[in-house]
């Protein structure tokens, strides 16, 4: 306690010397001296830490993967010992450092950002359309990968999307999983199919269902949906899907662990989105021992790597249809992309998160 204390009181005389106490806290924002010198001397007693504001185009009881990714992140940097708020939009809130989910939809929030505080660290995170659509179509999707003091992306392969002079900038978080609680027990009678994601025409909500409707008529394989139709047109889709194809079942929207319980219960996931960030329904699934059959897409490449046997071309519903029937008469296959999986899963844990995080923000600092 004695040195503590004695810390405190030297960080409060080099402040009042007018030198600049080492370390100092990271990314302040710029006040009159005053504030600056107090700000100092409450960080060497970790009184507190920064003031994050964490922009999400996804509203409050949103469970898209862009309001999942901010409570997430809230979480770990809370746990780092910052104070953290979410919100839709900057308003002129007060912040240390603004985190801007998606580089298009949060560009007026950036924008206004940098504009009032110029002195303090912007991060903007790719999500998954800005980086392989927006920021090459949409010139406010480019002013906030500019004016961005660094930029996130989920997994590595995304950063070859980035213009080549703005890859210095860039940062990977991959985004962490966590086991459902207890072993799941999987059916015997069919071979359970996952797939898990919001209905929009992005995601190819239907490929598996497509796929599945090739398979010989002895194949126990069933699909099960899970997400919310974010259109009519897809909800009377799905509908009509079940009514017709007697291996396909949509579920509808779960809550988070439900979620997460019925694909760690399943066989096999499959992910045939068109684009991708970086999908974190694939790290729950490689965290629960759950194989995975992928488009090939950016997204996918930089969580499960190249050398992945459980690829398919994107869109190409005969393919799929060829690894279902495969994975599941096969053992030897099946149990690659088992270890395949397992082997990738090391990377997706709470802690290396949170690492990448408190590097992050000290480099910034």
């Amino acid at each position: 306690m004695l040195i503590h204390l004695f810390c405190i009181l030297i960080h409060f005389r080099a402040a009042y010397q007018g030198r600049s106490p080492s370390p100092a806290p990271p990314a302040a924002r710029p006040v009159a001296a005053a504030g600056r010198r107090w700000s100092s001397v409450l960080w060497a007693a970790n009184i507190w830490g920064m003031r994050i504001l964490i922009v999400t185009p996804a509203a409050r009881g949103s469970r898209t993967g862009n309001r999942v990714t901010a409570l997430r992140w809230a979480r770990i940097l809370g746990q780092l010992g910052h104070r953290v708020g979410i919100d839709t939009r900057y308003q002129s809130q007060a912040c240390d450092l603004l985190v801007a989910l998606h580089a298009k939809r949060s560009a007026q929030s950036v924008a206004r950002y940098v504009s009032r505080q110029p002195a303090s660290p912007c991060i903007v995170a790719l999500t998954g359309t800005d980086l392989y659509r927006d920021i090459h179509r949409q010139a406010a999707a480019r002013r906030s990968l500019a004016a961005a003091t660094r930029l996130v992306l989920l997994q590595p392969d995304g950063i070859r999307h980035l213009p080549r002079g703005l890859r210095g900038k860039a940062r990977v978080i991959l985004q962490s999983a966590v086991r459902p609680r207890g072993k799941p027990r999987k059916l015997k009678t069919v071979f359970e199919v996952s797939v898990s994601g919001h209905l929009r025409a992005v995601k190819d909500p239907f490929r598996a269902a497509r796929a599945a409707r090739r398979l010989p008529a002895a194949s126990c394989i069933r699909i099960i949906h899970i997400g919310a139709a974010l259109s009519d047109t897809l909800r009377r889709q799905a509908e009509a899907e079940m009514q017709n194809n007697p291996r396909y079942r949509w579920l509808g929207e779960l809550a988070p662990g439900a979620a997460r319980r019925r694909v760690a219960r399943s066989r096999l996931l499959v992910l045939s989105s068109k684009i991708e960030g970086g999908a974190n329904v694939l790290a729950e699934a490689l965290v629960a021992g759950v194989p995975v059959l992928s488009s090939r897409i950016s997204g996918s490449l930089g969580m499960l790597g190249e050398d992945y046997d459980g690829y398919f071309p994107t869109g190409d519903t005969r393919r799929l249809a060829r690894l279902l029937s495969d994975v599941e008469r096969d053992g030897r296959f099946y149990r690659r992309l088992q270890e395949q999986c397992r082997q990738r899963a090391k990377q997706f844990t709470p802690a290396r998160e949170k690492n990448s995080w408190k590097r992050l923000l000290a480099e910034i600092g």
